[in-house]
């Protein structure tokens, strides 16, 4: 069983984004990213848009994928604890991950006090100021009707249907950098908003794709996870203090 005691954090893997060669060459990296922390890791937290689409039907899920996921079971037969995040790419996870890996699914925001420090983790979307359209769109998607309406698609149609549309929402994103750069800060002022009430030692998100570490006050700090298309980062809190990394990048193992 698990020994370790490290926690790690990682986001926006986007797998299946791009040509299937890419999406396999970024599983195989993310696998072995996975056998370098197995030894040590106690608790695996993957904080969103593992999947660049994710919907699980009653008995089918997206082909594909099968090292990642049995490295995943791999580790948590081994008693190390997974939690999943739901990202605006991957929102359509129920019950699979949670019976195949005593995962647990996080919805929104989860709350937790690791090693004397208070941690605060969610996706990342939707919050903060602006983002209108996405935020409607994301209650819409999260809806009941929504989701029993899509499962009545063939997973032929369905499956390429979002395939277009993640692609479609993808390009958007990068043919914006500006924008990336303006939901970033959108993340910080919200952070900053949160530790008003609650101070939180960290406050952690993926979405905007761009790893970053920002001191908000004396004892909080805002973490970006990036994104593994680029960046291959993640952070890890050994009990004391919590670093971002990088993943095969030896010019530089810290991302400043």
């Amino acid at each position: 069983m698990a020994t370790g005691n490290k926690l790690y954090f990682a986001s926006d893997f986007h797998l299946g984004a791009g040509s299937y060669e890419n999406s396999r060459t970024r599983e195989a990296r993310l696998v072995r990213w996975l056998d370098s922390i197995k030894a040590d890791a106690a608790e695996l937290f993957l904080m969103g848009d593992v999947f660049d689409f994710w919907f699980e039907y009653n008995t089918v899920i997206p082909k594909g994928y099968v090292r990642f996921i049995g490295k995943l079971a791999e580790l948590a037969d081994s008693g190390i604890k997974i939690y999943l995040f739901k990202g605006n790419h991957d929102m359509w996870m129920f019950g699979y991950f949670e019976k195949e890996l005593n995962a647990t699914i996080i919805t929104n925001e989860m709350v937790m006090e690791r090693g004397g420090k208070k941690f605060f983790l969610h996706h990342g979307d939707g919050l903060g100021p602006g983002d209108g359209a996405y935020k409607i769109l994301k209650k819409i998607f999260r809806s009941k009707v929504c989701q029993w309406l899509f499962e009545r698609l063939h997973p032929n149609l369905g499956v390429g249907i979002a395939n277009y549309w993640s692609g479609k929402s993808r390009e958007a994103g990068l043919a914006n950098e500006q924008r990336k750069i303006e939901e970033q800060k959108w993340l910080v002022e919200y952070s900053h908003d949160v530790i008003k009430t609650t101070p939180y030692n960290y406050l952690i998100f993926g979405h905007r794709h761009f790893p970053l570490d920002i001191q908000l006050s004396a004892d909080s700090r805002y973490i970006n996870l990036g994104e593994w298309i680029n960046y291959n980062s993640y952070a890890v809190f050994d009990g004391v203090e919590l670093k971002l990394e990088r993943f095969e990048q030896q010019e530089q193992q810290q991302v400043s």
